[in-house]
């Protein structure tokens, strides 16, 4: 995923709907950078709620990160 609608940006997570079970996929060799805070080194993170693939009634917050 690299997109959301109005143009924010999903950083390194790819979700897949097979069925009734959701994948999510992160590739923790990736950094984007130290957080707000400075106390967290951005691996991954939906940048807010986004909806399952094909389930705008489910949703997901994630946020993956190593203390810096």
């Amino acid at each position: 995923m690299g997109e959301r609608g109005g143009g924010i940006s999903i950083k390194n997570v790819e979700m897949k709907l097979e069925g009734d079970t959701l994948t999510i996929v992160v590739d923790i060799s990736k950094e984007f950078g130290v957080s707000s805070s400075g106390k967290s080194v951005i691996i991954g993170s939906t940048e807010g709620n986004v909806s399952v693939p094909d389930r705008e009634d489910i949703k997901v917050g994630l946020n993956v990160y190593r203390k810096s």
